[in-house]
């Protein structure tokens, strides 16, 4: 995202949208892909409530949230480009809050890597979770990215 100082993240993170919504999907390669064609979107608030239950030195994924909702709601699977945009707005609207904050940190990508969009990037994620016990890994050499390591074994059960 851009210009994130002149954002009002809030006013993003209580915007529904009209979601929650199921939608059949007709196209085959992405029924294919999904499992289904019944795809759930869920609004912003609805990813910051699930972020806030995972306590400290737990953790998520933001797959992990998706199959979450599409169970919860009936649906085949979770619109994925909207998760991961209200994934940041749930993390960026928490940071610019002075108090209520929302453990984003510990919500990661797939295979446990770091969130380069949330504030600070991926060093100030890679500090947080340190603190809480993590250990963080870098891999690759040109296209370097950030790890939880042995993600899986801290991984917080919705």
């Amino acid at each position: 995202m851009a210009n994130e100082d002149k954002k009002d993240f809030n006013a993003m993170l209580k915007d529904s949208k009209d979601m929650p919504k199921i939608q059949t999907i007709t196209d085959e390669k992405s029924i294919e892909k999904y499992g289904g064609n019944r795809m759930y979107f869920a609004p912003p608030l609805d990813y910051d409530k699930v972020m806030r239950r995972v306590p400290f030195g737990k953790l998520l994924t933001v797959g992990a949230i998706r199959e979450y909702f599409a169970k919860q709601n009936g649906a085949d699977f979770t619109e994925p480009i909207t998760a991961g945009i209200f994934v940041s707005i749930v993390a960026w609207a928490s940071y610019q809050r002075n108090e209520d904050q929302t453990p984003y940190w510990r919500t990661l990508k797939a295979n446990g890597e770091l969130n380069a969009k949330y504030p600070g990037g991926v060093e100030a994620q890679k500090e947080l979770l340190e603190k809480e016990g993590h250990a963080v890994i870098q891999k690759g050499r040109k296209n370097i990215r950030y790890y939880v390591k042995d993600y899986e074994v801290s991984l917080y059960s919705l």
